[in-house]
């Protein structure tokens, strides 16, 4: 009973912890942040758009509502949108992605508990990334939370929930549909770590091919409620479309918003159509290299989406590097851990720094914050590369007789 009760004990009291720090003043000094919500999921937009969908006005035709129809059906029928409720709320995500990455692992562990269930909680309950975030009343942890349901739920064999999360997830953020490959694959193989002894996946097409439908019948379904709810079609370039054209360019911790403001309008098409496209050649490769182990590809995904999308916050790294907890086969495996960890650390200090001096003190300009977002760029890549050299690294084993292994 002695592991149970480490998780029984640990859970609710981060949860309490987090909980009473929503209920705090810091929401209030968070949610005008830059690198904790972006257009995509700021609370502030997303109240806005309640409010005029509330007094009939399409909340789409302005240009500043980007979030998807499903949050309007929520917050308009079902949730209050008080600021209290909203804390509580988004604590409750949180909670539940953390306790959907325990059940991730326990299943990689193929076991009902482990002496680690409180520290993989942990890792995701007291991530900076993932709960200033959270306080800063971002829609991202609701992304979190549907991408370890699904990945939580596929890792337990349920097809159908899994795909129904990962189509919610794809309707909040459309670079999500990197994720929708290693998740079939994991639903069609095993969660268990298979890093160390690979194995090729045995290629089925009658197994994928009904989970390839069963996702497009639940992306349609809902585009069409999405549809329903809205009153046309107009969500569509305004959410979906919004990944692909970029048509707001607030600063935010990625790599996108300042080259395209700096970009001559004639070379635009051609360099959206080439960062988006950047995104999805990962998928491929990823797959087919970690095919023997398509949870672990999910991972390496995961931190491509977050280093490389679009509109990212610090929740998406975040989530990355909290799911780094589940993998601990692969630490002594690591090349510069400490480097990585520095490099974060590094970034993690100059963007608030150079986003005030910048935006509130008028002292830097966009120069200073964009550089600083490149440190956390190579911060986040260092973080991926790493991972991946360990994932390929550990199936050799440690060098034995003085030799060691070098790539030619």
């Amino acid at each position: 009973m002695k592991l149970s009760l480490d998780l029984s004990v640990v859970f609710p009291a981060l949860v309490a912890s987090r909980l009473l720090l929503a209920l705090t003043n810091l929401p209030d000094a968070l949610k005008h942040d830059h690198q904790l919500s972006s257009p995509l999921t700021s609370y502030l937009n997303l109240q806005e758009g309640i409010y005029l969908f509330k007094n009939g006005i399409d909340p789409y035709s302005g240009g500043i509502f980007r979030h998807s129809p499903l949050f309007l059906a929520l917050f308009t029928t079902i949730l209050p949108t008080s600021r209290t409720v909203a804390s509580v709320i988004w604590t409750l995500c949180d909670a539940v992605g953390a306790w959907a990455l325990v059940q991730i692992w326990r299943a990689r562990q193929r076991v009902s508990q482990t002496s680690r269930d409180g520290l993989i909680a942990g890792a995701y309950l007291l991530n900076p990334y993932i709960f200033l975030s959270t306080l800063s009343l971002s829609t991202s942890p609701f992304e979190n939370m549907l991408t370890l349901i699904a990945v939580m739920f596929a890792a337990q064999g349920n097809a159908s929930p899994s795909l129904l999360a990962a189509a919610l997830l794809l309707h909040l953020s459309l670079s999500s549909v990197v994720l929708l490959a290693p998740l079939i694959l994991l639903l069609a193989s095993s969660p268990v770590s298979q890093l160390a002894s690979p194995r090729a996946f045995a290629k089925n097409g009658k197994n994928v091919a009904p989970l390839v439908a069963e996702f497009a019948a639940y992306a349609a379904i809902l585009s069409l409620a999405s549809t329903l709810v809205s009153g046309g079609w107009a969500w569509v370039p305004q959410t979906w479309g919004a990944s692909l054209t970029l048509p707001d360019l607030t600063p935010n911790c990625g790599l996108w918003w300042y080259f395209f403001t700096e970009m001559f309008d004639h070379f635009r098409p051609f360099f959206l159509m080439v960062f988006s496209i950047h995104l999805l050649i990962y998928i491929a490769p990823v797959c087919i290299k970690f095919q023997y182990d398509p949870l672990y590809a999910t991972f390496i995904l995961l931190g491509i989406l977050a280093t490389f999308k679009p509109y990212p916050t610090m929740a998406d790294p975040g989530l990355f590097l909290s799911m780094l907890a589940v993998f601990p086969e692969i630490y002594p495996y690591l090349r510069y851990p400490i480097v990585t960890t520095l490099l974060h650390l590094h970034a993690a200090l100059l963007m608030p720094l150079f986003h005030h001096l910048w935006l509130n003190q008028g002292t830097a300009n966009a120069n200073f914050f964009y550089a600083s977002t490149l440190v956390f760029a190579c911060a986040n890549g260092a973080a991926l590369t790493d991972c991946v050299w360990a994932g390929l690294r550990i199936a050799i084993g440690e060098p034995q007789d003085g030799y060691v292994v070098v790539q030619e």
